[in-house]
C-alpha cells in the first residue's frame, strides 16, 4: 500500500522537533536533511517545514551526468550514491526548492531520504513519527484522498504563477496555508 507523507503547513508551530529526530536517525551522519523556515520572524512566529518533495520527475536527478540519484518504486528520491556521485553539484543548483546539499569533506551530495529504510516498510519517517501537531503525517491513499476531497494539495508551486509551477507533481502532498488557499480551514 502507497503511502505519502502530508505536510499541513498551517499546524506547525516551529518546535523543531523534526529536525531533531532527523538528526538523531541513524545514518544521518547528525546532520539534519530537513529545515524549518521563518517566514517572517519580526512579523510573526510563522514556520515552515522545508524537506526533499520526492518530486515526480526530480531535477536533481535529472541533472546528475553520473546517474547517481535513485527514485524508489514507492517515489522516494535517494541521496546520491556513494560509488557514483563525482560531486558536480548540479543537482544542488538544479534543485528549485535548495534542498540537496554537498558535503566538500566527502565529496558527495546529501539529502532528505524520506528515512526510506523505515518508510519502504511501511513506518513513518522520523520527522513525521515525533511531529507533535501532526504538521508531518504518513498517509495512505485513502486517508490521503479524503484530505484532498476538504483541501487543495499536492502541488508545490515555488513560482509567482501558480499554474506555472517550477515542478509539477510531487510524492510529497502539502496543504497549503488557508490564507493562500483563500479557504477557512475545515478541521
Amino acid at each position: 500500500m502507497k503511502q505519502h507523507l502530508y505536510i499541513e503547513i498551517d499546524n506547525c508551530i516551529g518546535c523543531r522537533s523534526c529536525l531533531a529526530a532527523c538528526t538523531q536517525c541513524g545514518g544521518h551522519d547528525q546532520r539534519n536533511r530537513n529545515y524549518v523556515y521563518d517566514v517572517n520572524p519580526f512579523v510573526n512566529r510563522q514556520t515552515i517545514p522545508l524537506m526533499c518533495l520526492h518530486c515526480v520527475n526530480p531535477a536533481c536527478a535529472r541533472s546528475c551526468p553520473a546517474q547517481a540519484i535513485q527514485i524508489t518504486e514507492e517515489g522516494a528520491v535517494l541521496s546520491a550514491l556513494v560509488e557514483k556521485c563525482i560531486g558536480c553539484q548540479n543537482c544542488t543548483i538544479a534543485c528549485p526548492y535548495g534542498i540537496p546539499k554537498f558535503d566538500e569533506a566527502q565529496n558527495l551530495m546529501y539529502k532528505c531520504d524520506l528515512c526510506y529504510d523505515r518508510t519502504k516498510e511501511g513506518i513513518p519517517p522520523m520527522c513525521a513519527s515525533v511531529c507533535p501537531t501532526n504538521t508531518l503525517q504518513w498517509l495512505t491513499e485513502e486517508e490521503l484522498a479524503a484530505k484532498k476531497s476538504r483541501q487543495q494539495l499536492g502541488r508545490w508551486t515555488a513560482s509567482r504563477d501558480p499554474y506555472d509551477a517550477l515542478e509539477g507533481e510531487t510524492n510529497v502532498k502539502i496543504s497549503l496555508p488557508g490564507i493562500l488557499q483563500g479557504t477557512v480551514k475545515l478541521f
